[in-house]
């Protein structure tokens, strides 16, 4: 069967994410003073580390076969951040509404600093915290930056993220807060799959960068 990209290689998988975070692509200049200067040159993006914990031989030839499918860096993958799959309120999507609730709704304004945005569908009196994390559109990432919760009417107002919402992002943009997930590619140079000579077990690891 062919291989469809970008992969789901996190789902299932025997290990965690042990960063990540956002990397910041600016330039920075410190005076005689002491001052740092800072400038943008482009919205940060988003990398990561994974790792599984010790697995038996057969589990590491499997993943060694999953992540040569990564062509190196050419192929891309879903980024997950495993430890934030859904809210800090609501463990495994256990929301009060169950199946009523899919996990999604829309954008409705979009202040001018982008960062800050309005957002309907979900359940009165949803909560998201600081550390959350949601998906806008296909393949944009972001923190919630405070507590929040939705209004009677199911609206998040003033909702505050990083990074910025990219300037593709308009009304009307679906945001998921189950399985939030950006599209990454492998760090080829990061990889190790190194086992015990004595029993062939070992660990998987490698990193990855967010691939727009």
């Amino acid at each position: 069967m062919a291989i469809a990209f970008p992969r789901d290689i996190l789902a299932g998988f025997p290990g965690w994410s042990t960063k990540f975070e956002l990397a910041y692509r600016q330039e920075r200049s410190r005076t005689a003073g002491g001052k740092t200067f800072a400038k943008d040159l482009g919205s940060p993006i988003w990398r990561a580390s994974y790792v599984t914990k010790v697995v038996r031989a057969n589990t590491v030839d499997k993943w060694r076969a999953i992540l040569a499918s990564m062509d190196g860096g050419i192929q891309t993958f879903l980024g997950v951040n495993l430890s934030r799959c859904y809210p800090i309120a609501y463990p495994r999507g256990s929301w009060l509404t169950g199946d009523a609730f899919d996990g999604t709704g829309g954008i409705t304004g979009i202040d001018t600093n982008r960062k800050t945005f309005d957002v309907q569908g979900f359940p009165p009196g949803f909560k998201l915290h600081a550390g959350d994390m949601i998906q806008v559109g296909d393949t944009d990432l972001h923190w919630v930056q405070a507590d929040a919760t939705a209004n009677v009417s199911g609206v998040f107002v003033q909702l505050e993220v990083r990074p910025h919402l990219w300037p593709s992002v308009a009304i009307g943009a679906e945001v998921s807060v189950t399985r939030p997930h950006c599209i990454m590619s492998l760090d080829p140079d990061s990889i190790s799959t190194q086992t015990d000579l004595a029993t062939g077990r070992g660990s998987i690891a490698f990193d990855a960068w967010e691939a727009r």
